[in-house]
């Protein structure tokens, strides 16, 4: 029964006063550096299994951003910070590690490059809401130049386990019970009668002393030998109840041991733990690691926040006719061909806009999954103003820079826009044929060739379309119209804007901006070339007597089927709108 209640009271108190703590929390050392940016590793959630918190205070304002680790390392770069990417074995203490370096970076909060931004003040609880799958790390900022918060702290489930509370209770109870038992049937043995003939009397321990002093007799006598047949008798019954109810007590007791499976044989394992690296997703059949698949540089959500944000820059623009609002979100040939409108818009009222920028509708997109910079993708929107849908290129020159949409041309009418792969598009080398029909370089220089002359030899290998016609219609109007001048025409591939990707049939398509120049000088002496109003609002004038010229840019996109097809080349879209003019 003593042994039954401290089985107890220790099984109790494992449950209650002597329970380890529910939570372990770790905290970043005091003694860290401060630095402007600090690294957190995503894999800090499931360090200890269960659900983690990570819980962050600071003064002020400051941000926790989401990003592929390479993406958080290239914005990082050279700045001083902190890497936070484990704890030690007690769960006390997380494991940081200082880098020096510059003093500060640009402020991290809602840049591209990072899927996810949280905004807080004071205080953030963060439960590591991850926004996709595979490995992702945080940043934590306040603006890139004050030291980023250095109250960071992790709480998981301590997993501390009280194997034996629930086995000492029943041990416990059972001994307990046992020893009332055993009481029990002490007691009523105790009460038995002593022997034949005494009724009501309480057998003494020593069977030899309940039986009465007989008076000794000679030898031979009978009732000698009857005495000691009852004493022997009397000692044998005493023996026999010193053996057997003990041994009662015992295998009943072991019968509610075993019915509480708390027999003295170890429990065995009912299944056999699978062998070490068995399942993972990372490792092969063979045990050695699997190539990591690629990955689209942006998720849905995080194109369409860029997309918003661009599509509101180009709004403030267009109404304030000011090519400064644009610059945070647009450059290359779409920035060119919106300033030149701007200014020609303030001379020749009369003059059209260039096509409204759209967020929505998101009909498709192109995202690469190029992990080095420049990194580019194709959106294709249809909103308010789109007459056709809408092809927008936007590229990120650094990881610290936002995206910024180069190039904007409607779908031509009949034109399909070819599918790409949902997880990312592979970019593809200009130079290289890679299983097309032609390599994107040679198509752009087909597609050249074939604006610039209505007998060209690609005519047969490029398909027909309104834009194609169109282009070499206007041309042949300048020679028509201008019988006192000499006219040239040519389209050419414009720096190193152009891309290709991987169609999800083996194609490609191509992205390339070209300068269409249109130049003419007079025929004789005298002559001299008008301009049209447009025209001369960035000429400077409306007459040359000696040479003028007209530069478009085009923006075109060509889809280049695989080698073998038998489809044509195609210019599925493309624009042009005036860039420059001159007079002299």
């Amino acid at each position: 029964m003593l042994l039954g209640l401290v089985a107890l009271v220790a099984g109790v108190g494992q449950l209650t006063w002597w329970a380890p703590d529910e939570q372990v929390t770790a905290s970043l050392p005091a003694d860290t550096p401060a630095a402007p940016l600090t690294v957190i590793d995503t894999k800090l959630r499931d360090l200890r299994g269960g659900e983690a918190t990570l819980t962050i205070r600071g003064e002020g304002n400051f941000s926790l951003s989401a990003g592929r680790p390479d993406d958080v390392a290239a914005w990082v770069g050279k700045t001083a910070h902190t890497t936070i990417d484990g704890a030690s074995s007690d769960g006390k203490v997380l494991s940081a590690a200082h880098a020096d370096g510059d003093p500060s970076s640009p402020n991290p909060a809602g840049a591209d490059v990072f899927a996810t931004t949280q905004n807080a003040s004071g205080t953030l609880e963060y439960h590591w809401d991850v926004p996709d799958n595979g490995d992702w790390q945080l940043l934590l900022a306040t603006d890139g130049k004050a030291p980023a918060p250095q109250d960071v702290t992790i709480t998981w489930p301590s997993n501390a386990t009280t194997p034996w509370a629930v086995p000492l209770i029943v041990i416990g109870a059972l001994l307990l019970a046992g020893g009332i038992v055993l009481a029990i049937l002490d007691r009523r043995r105790g009460s038995r009668p002593g022997g034949p003939g005494v009724p009501g009397h309480t057998q003494p321990a020593d069977a030899t002393s309940a039986i009465p002093e007989v008076p000794r007799r000679a030898p031979g006598s009978g009732q000698g030998t009857a005495v000691r047949a009852v004493h022997d008798a009397g000692q044998g019954r005493q023996r026999t109840a010193r053996r057997t109810v003990p041994g009662a007590a015992a295998t009943a007791l072991a019968v509610l041991l075993a019915a509480a499976g708390l027999g003295a044989a170890p429990a065995q394992a009912t299944t056999a733990p699978s062998p070490s690296g068995t399942g993972s997703p990372s490792a092969s059949a063979s045990g050695s690691p699997t190539e990591a698949p690629k990955e689209r540089v942006l998720l849905e959500d995080q194109l369409s926040r860029i997309l918003n944000q661009t599509a509101s820059a180009v709004q403030a623009g267009d109404d304030a006719k000011d090519a400064g609002k644009l610059s945070p979100r647009v450059d290359g040939s779409a920035l060119l061909a919106r300033t030149q409108n701007y200014k020609v818009r303030a001379a020749v009222a009369s003059a059209p806009a260039v096509a409204p920028v759209r967020a929505s509708k998101l009909l498709t997109s192109v995202v690469t999954t190029q992990r080095s910079w420049p990194r580019t993708v194709i959106a294709v929107t249809q909103g308010e103003g789109n007459t056709t849908p809408q092809l927008l290129t936007l590229r990120q020159a650094t990881a610290r820079d936002n995206y910024k949409l180069i190039e904007a041309a409607p779908l031509l009418p009949g034109a399909t826009f070819p599918g790409t792969a949902k997880s990312g598009a592979d970019q593809l080398p200009l130079d290289a044929k890679d299983g097309l029909s032609y390599s994107p370089a040679d198509a752009i220089g087909g597609v050249s060739d074939r604006l610039t002359h209505a007998d060209s030899s690609w005519k047969d290998r490029i398909a027909d379309n309104a834009y194609i016609n169109d282009t070499i219609g206007y041309q042949a109007d300048i020679v028509a119209k201008g019988p006192n001048g000499n006219f040239t025409a040519k389209h050419t591939l414009v720096g190193g804007e152009a891309t290709a990707f991987r169609t999800a049939d083996g194609g490609a398509l191509v992205m390339a901006p070209l300068d269409f120049v249109l130049e003419g000088t007079p025929k004789e002496s005298g002559d001299k070339l008008t301009l049209a109003d447009d025209a001369a609002a960035l000429a400077g004038g409306k007459e040359a007597t000696t040479k003028m010229t007209l530069t478009f840019r085009e923006s075109l996109m060509i889809y280049v089927p695989k080698d073998g097809a038998t489809a044509q080349m195609t210019v599925i879209g493309a624009t042009r709108n005036l860039s420059a003019a001159s007079v002299s």
